[in-house]
């Protein structure tokens, strides 16, 4: 499938809910690199490189969340691979 990036922005309950430290931990199980990162509009945001298999398994992810979210929309757009990052990072 080869190396992509994504870039989302999740849209709902959000922040407060374990969201970001969730995140990354399903990034790096799927082997991505990025960051995750709360929004002053209550969404957070999320930049993700890695395969394509890996990435459609996070958007997956994100479109649910933790358990305690209530996730609303999930904004999705891929970009060509940049090789920026070397782990996943929650930036705040």
């Amino acid at each position: 499938m080869g190396l992509k990036q994504v870039h989302l922005h999740v849209k709902g309950r959000v922040q407060g809910v374990y969201f970001r430290a969730s995140t990354q931990r399903e990034a790096k199980r799927l082997g991505l690199c990025g960051w995750v990162k709360n929004r002053p509009d209550g969404g957070v945001e999320v930049l993700a490189e890695g395969e394509e298999d890996g990435l459609k398994e996070l958007i997956a992810w994100a479109q649910k969340g933790p358990s305690a979210a209530r996730v609303e929309r999930v904004d999705v757009r891929w970009r060509g691979f940049q090789g920026d990052f070397s782990d996943f990072r929650i930036v705040e």
